[in-house]
């Protein structure tokens, strides 16, 4: 598993931190923070295929959402609404078939500073 910090992605996919309500985070990078996290591995863990993660206590994953966020009316049907956001950016998609099941798209990542990997 890589380090959250050895990815980036293209500019276009990062909010201005002047954005109002940015917090300087997007939720899909708060996302690979907490799957790098032995903390959170009951609430959100990788699963299958790479890139692939499972969400495994929405409710807690979107609270913490919130927290980060400091908007602690935040729930699961706002966060998946946010995910969705990703989509069409092809920043990550949803698993077919799997609940709570979604896939970061490496393939659009530009690894910073770790030329080659052997995954």
């Amino acid at each position: 598993m890589l380090p959250s910090s050895a990815f980036a992605f293209p500019e276009w996919a990062y909010k201005s931190e002047s954005s109002p309500g940015s917090r300087q985070i997007q939720l899909w990078h708060f996302i690979l923070e907490l799957l790098q996290k032995e903390e959170f591995r009951d609430v959100i863990a990788w699963q299958g295929d790479y890139g692939e993660f499972v969400i495994k206590d929405p409710d807690e994953v979107a609270r913490l959402w919130g927290m980060r966020k400091c908007k602690p009316h935040m729930n699961y049907d706002k966060l998946s609404r946010a995910l969705r956001y990703y989509y069409n950016k092809r920043i990550l998609h949803k698993t077919k078939g799997k609940r709570f099941t979604y896939k970061f798209n490496f393939n659009k990542l530009i690894l910073v500073n770790y030329p080659v990997l052997d995954v």
